[in-house]
């Protein structure tokens, strides 16, 4: 697609705002998609949901909400589009269908999975249940709409120690994050049973890593996704979920800050944080990086990646995403 002077009179705005994260060369290929996807939104009456995951073009150059999981879900069940295109993973496609079962929701690439949610089956789950019975279970939300019929109530890294306590009961089945179940597991009275499912992302990091940093860096501020292995949460000054790390951020406004989590997200929150340093030995998610603007266009121009699911397990998926939105953060 041509870089005319029309699309960078149109986006310019928007490069200003991302150009101490991107070279003005590289700007000049995303920028005729980024205004051929502007325009086709409105034409469509579509929206881009985008996770804090994604490449700092699609988050603040076509994304309508840019936010972590639970918010990308309570927005979906918000939206009067009639499209949703989900630039994130699979899972989270199916669950803004789940929120939304009389939109018609997009993924721009069908293979876009992720780690956590593969780990773990309906039957697993089912499994479990028989082995723990009258034992409740919480899904984390990176979970597929299959294992999520057979779940109680879903959780996300925001909120997932208030959903645990909020059942009232002294044991539950926590899945499939093993990490992010030991942090609960700190974090609360409640006994955790815990599946062995990693996000292949978080679990690339370690406790040496996180000291090398400081070495290098003194005074930094190290903040940890709960999805990292225990030793590097305890090596780290902050913990906290994708929402929470950007509040610390933004909260703290540190003179040097490490996130802990997926390298875009660090590009996407430097430029909300203009005068904050951000160290990058971070890791990339490869499920999230097969989101790319063609891919998104050509979604949108020819409506594919449509996520079809039945009526059955609309209604029994939805259940448990609900009752986690009613909970909040």
């Amino acid at each position: 697609m041509e870089f005319t002077s029309e699309v960078k009179i149109a986006t310019n705005p928007i490069y200003q705002k991302i150009s101490k994260v991107m070279p003005e060369i590289e700007w000049s290929v995303h920028a005729p998609y980024i205004h051929r996807i502007n325009q086709l939104k409105k034409e469509k009456n579509a929206i881009i949901l985008a996770h804090n995951y994604q490449t700092p073009e699609i988050y603040h150059g076509v994304a309508d909400v840019a936010a972590d999981s639970l918010a990308l879900a309570i927005e979906a069940a918000k939206t009067k589009a009639d499209i949703i295109v989900m630039a994130g993973v699979h899972f989270m496609a199916e669950t803004s269908k789940l929120m939304s079962p009389d939109k018609k929701v997009l993924l721009p690439d069908m293979n876009a999975g992720c780690s956590l949610s593969s780990s773990i089956t309906g039957k697993d789950v089912r499994l479990l249940k028989e082995k723990y019975p009258g034992v409740p279970v919480v899904s984390y939300v990176n979970t597929s709409a299959e294992v999520k019929t057979e779940t109680d109530i879903c959780c996300t890294s925001a909120n997932a120690v208030k959903i645990v306590e909020s059942l009232g009961v002294k044991k539950v089945i926590f899945l499939p994050d093993a990490y992010l179940a030991k942090y609960v597991s700190s974090q609360t009275d409640v006994e955790i049973i815990a599946w062995k499912g990693i996000c292949m992302v978080h679990d690339q990091f370690n406790e040496k890593e996180i000291h090398d940093i400081r070495e290098r860096n003194p005074g930094i501020k190290i903040i940890a996704h709960p999805e990292c292995p225990p030793d590097v949460i305890k090596a780290s000054d902050f913990a906290g979920s994708t929402g929470g790390m950007i509040k610390y951020v933004k909260d703290n406004q540190p003179k040097k800050v490490m996130m802990v989590t997926e390298c875009s997200m660090s590009d996407n929150i430097q430029v909300e944080n203009p005068n904050v340093e951000f160290i990058r030995p971070c890791n990339l998610c490869p499920h999230m990086k097969k989101i790319t603007l063609p891919k998104i266009l050509d979604c949108l121009e020819n409506e594919t990646g449509e996520i079809i699911m039945d009526k059955e397990t609309i209604e029994k998926a939805r259940i448990p995403v609900e009752r986690m939105a009613a909970i909040g953060r």
